[in-house]
């Protein structure tokens, strides 16, 4: 006797029916007859009379199967497992090395794609995930962390050969992409800390200064910490060092802001026979302007280059979309100060003996702060202010709007205006990894350190973190979540341990749920069918209780 289904497709709907029959031999052929009719059951109700049906024989089993075993919620399985396999893909685990420091550099990556955190919320991640029992890891604590971090900045230098070297045997590196950012701190404690340019706008903070160099494609190579007074020119010496005593390149471009390659910059590239594509500021635009070197009408073309003396080359554009942003602003602003300028007037007709120039020296501040100040004139007759628009200044003032002229010393036959433009541009991805490493899912801050080369070494471990998860993230592109999202969803799934009586228990692995298969699918990620633990667990020195009794 078995449960027959069947489904029939009409008029686009389909209709499914659940029949209970039977086998029976009748002059030596094998027939089948309907007992019943059960389309009327429940999906679950199906299954009931399918398992009833294949234990037939010892019905009085069925109701002590729970009762025989044990099953208990182990580790946090998926997500280690997914990242982990992630850092093999890349590289990432050969160039740490195998060694214990290797695995504990390792771990240390691991948790901050997981978790951003200190040291201890690192250990303290390991004991609910099967960390050591994957990465094949002796117990640790988090001062065996921070040693790590003293290996690690030791390392850095050849970590960062070893990956340059898998990188270059897919794709040759002919060009860099360099920028520089700042993190702030909180406390003042750092070796690195001190007052400089803050990025972030944190008045009052210090800072450390970290220059990140990338390749084309805007994979990061190598990063570089530097103390937070450090200006941005200063810390491009040392990757012009980088790229041809450590990584051997003897024909390459770099690629950097306005505010990086400048006239030292250019000459120590030059010297090296290396070749270099930036921006220049608008001041050297307006100056440019003057002297002849290249004229307003070039911006309304497509793209457009001009070929100066010394063999450098110009690429000038307008962007269209970003013209229309600073119009906007400054309509913006005008707005603003006309809305001061009606609240000042009423303010004097509401009281007399209120001053009026007192009223016009702040309205000449605030214009002088929204920076509309050439442009506007602001005049008081007869306690009313008057706001007037000079055309013609304003004009002049908005003619260089979306306008920007990229400088390189690369010529036409070595790269066309175009090729200049797009890996200008390619600046971008540069930006977006500092984007996704201090404000995204991936944070440096906060730092929770003290020593200069324990810094270093925690950026380092961000800039490997990063790798992956711009690596997740193109494998997740499809999907309407965030690589932080993806990972919370599988570190849902767990371990189940297997207890039966009289028998040892074993761990084994439960078929995820269709959104975590999808996502283990798109990552190309297999799971294995079990898993052996090690039994190695890891402790925190610094336990909470102590915390909140001296509190």
């Amino acid at each position: 006797m078995y449960v027959d289904t069947s489904h029939l497709t009409r008029g686009g709907k389909t209709y499914t029916r659940h029949l209970l029959r039977e086998s029976y031999r009748a002059n030596g052929k094998v027939l089948h007859r309907t007992i019943a009719n059960v389309s009327h059951c429940s999906a679950a109700e199906i299954e009931a009379l399918r398992l009833a049906l294949r234990h037939k024989e010892a019905l009085e089993h069925l109701g002590t199967i729970q009762d025989a075993i044990t099953l208990k919620q182990g580790l946090s399985f998926g997500a280690v497992w997914t990242v982990y396999h992630v850092a093999r893909r890349l590289g990432i685990e050969k160039a740490l090395g195998t060694t214990r420091e290797g695995k504990l550099a390792l771990w240390q990556v691991i948790a901050r794609v997981i978790d951003q955190g200190s040291r201890l919320s690192a250990v303290r991640l390991a004991m609910s995930h099967a960390a050591c029992d994957i990465l094949g890891l002796g117990s640790f604590d988090e001062d065996a962390l921070y040693e790590n971090l003293d290996w690690l900045a030791g390392a850095q230098a050849a970590i960062e050969d070893r990956l340059y070297a898998q990188r270059i045997q897919t794709k040759p590196i002919n060009l860099f992409l360099y920028d520089v950012t700042s993190s702030y701190f909180e406390g003042t404690q750092n070796a690195l800390a001190a007052f400089g340019y803050n990025r972030d706008g944190k008045k009052g903070k210090r800072q450390i200064v970290i220059g990140l160099l990338c390749d084309e494609d805007g994979h990061p190579v190598s990063i570089e910490v530097f103390p937070g007074n450090t200006q941005d020119p200063q810390t491009f010496a040392t990757q012009i060092h980088k790229v041809k005593a450590r990584f051997g390149v003897q024909a390459i471009t770099f690629v950097g802001d306005r505010g990086l390659i400048k006239g030292q910059q250019i000459e120590d590239l030059a010297q090296q026979g290396y070749h270099y594509i930036t921006a220049i500021t608008k001041p050297q635009i307006e100056k440019l302007l003057r002297q002849g070197t290249f004229q307003m009408d070039l911006f309304d073309q497509e793209l457009a280059e001009v070929l100066a003396d010394e063999g450098l080359r110009y690429v000038l554009r307008r962007n269209p979309v970003r013209a229309q942003e600073v119009r906007d602003t400054r309509h913006a602003k005008l707005a603003t100060l006309q809305a001061h300028v009606a609240k000042q007037n009423q303010y004097l007709t509401d009281h007399p003996r209120a001053n009026a120039q007192g009223a016009l020296h702040k309205l000449v501040a605030r214009a002088k702060h929204l920076r509309i100040a050439d442009w506007v004139e602001l005049t008081v007759a007869e306690r009313s202010m008057t706001l007037t628009v000079h055309e013609d200044a304003q004009t002049e003032a908005a003619k260089l709007d979306g306008c920007y002229v990229l400088k390189t010393d690369l010529t036409p036959a070595q790269a066309p205006k175009e090729m200049v433009h797009d890996r200008y541009k390619d600046l971008a991805s540069v930006e977006h990894a500092f984007r996704s490493c201090k404000t995204v899912h991936l944070e440096v801050r906060p730092i929770f350190l003290r020593l200069a080369e324990r810094t270093r070494a925690h950026a380092f471990v961000v800039m490997l973190a990063y790798q992956i998860i711009q690596y997740l993230a193109l494998c997740w592109s499809t999907f309407d979540l965030t690589v932080e999202e993806g990972l919370h969803a599988l570190a849902t799934l767990s371990l189940v341990e297997v207890s039966p009586h009289n028998a040892s228990s074993y761990h084994c692995i439960p078929t995820p749920r269709d959104a975590i298969a999808r996502l283990l699918h798109c990552a190309d990620i297999k799971l294995p069918h079990a898993f052996a633990l090690s039994g190695t667990r890891v402790s925190t020195k610094k336990k909470l209780q102590s915390e909140r009794l001296a509190q």
